[in-house]
């Protein structure tokens, strides 16, 4: 589902609404979400939410995003149109191409500059899949397309001006990103034969991304913070120090502990990931 959930400034909450969207399973082992869907079902959450809690939105002082952050989505830079299903970080569908990788010997590189495990849960290899797709590379090549998680593609679909951005965060769930430069990393890209045209800025999770469009609530509020649901959550309960960890249940059990402003590599298969980037730090 989508849901958006009104504070006051004191954390004390207001009003909430969400809103289910259909689950696509177009064979087994395969997951997907049709965007519009998403992109209808938050602003419609938003609307409602705004009617339920009875204020101006005037009085709405800045809207964060956070999403289920695997999720890739390829669309048209000028209409916004998909040019396929979200595939959703559930998805198995390219675990072939993982294979390949590790066959190709890049295991330890991916383990090295992006901190995971070579895993098709990761969005790297989805947007591999899109970009295999008939004709897509090359509109890709052509700088036609946008490549995101749902972050971006919400950011791009809500906010005047349409930016075409990632945080740091989500960014770093792609398998695609250098963790210690924050660059989007050149051996990966050429190995999944991916343009750089395609991919969004990554920018810190707490900044003035832009304003709403004016239409979906009637005022030009700012979007101050994008940052995937785990890390969020870690940034949620207060998780500031070192050493400090929660524990989320949901559609699965998340477990993210702060390990500081350096990556730790772990001899048991867990994985390093970017839990927030503030101040470009």
């Amino acid at each position: 589902s989508s849901r958006a959930v009104l504070f006051e400034l004191n954390g004390v909450l207001l009003a909430q609404h969400s809103i289910e969207f259909p689950q696509i399973y177009p064979q087994p082992g395969w997951v997907e979400h049709d965007p519009k869907d998403i992109l209808n079902t938050v602003t419609a959450s938003l609307r409602l939410m705004v009617n339920k809690a009875g204020i101006d939105p005037e009085e709405i002082a800045a809207i964060g995003i956070t999403n289920q952050r695997e999720t890739a989505v390829l669309w048209d830079r000028e209409t916004g149109e998909p040019v396929y299903n979200a595939i959703v970080w559930q998805c198995r569908r390219t675990a072939p191409i993982v294979e390949k990788l590790v066959a190709d010997g890049l295991g330890e590189h991916i383990r090295e500059t992006t901190g995971l495990i070579p895993d098709a849960y990761f969005a790297g290899t989805k947007l591999k899949w899109l970009l295999d797709l008939p004709g897509v590379r090359e509109r890709a090549r052509r700088g036609e397309l946008c490549f995101g998680t749902i972050d971006s593609f919400l950011a791009w679909n809500l906010l005047e001006d349409r930016p075409h951005v990632t945080d740091a965060a989500n960014a770093s769930r792609t398998m695609l990103l250098n963790i210690r430069t924050l660059e989007w990393d050149e051996t990966l890209l050429q190995a999944l034969d991916i343009p750089r045209e395609v991919l969004p800025e990554v920018v810190d999770n707490a900044r003035v991304m832009g304003v709403l469009r004016r239409e979906i609530l009637g005022a030009e509020i700012p979007i101050a913070a994008m940052c995937g649901d785990q890390q969020s959550s870690l940034f949620g309960q207060a998780c500031f120090a070192p050493g400090m960890m929660k524990n989320t249940y949901g559609t699965g059990c998340f477990l993210l502990m702060n390990t500081g402003d350096q990556p730790v590599k772990s001899e048991n298969g867990l994985v390093s990931t970017i839990a927030w980037r503030l101040n470009g730090k």
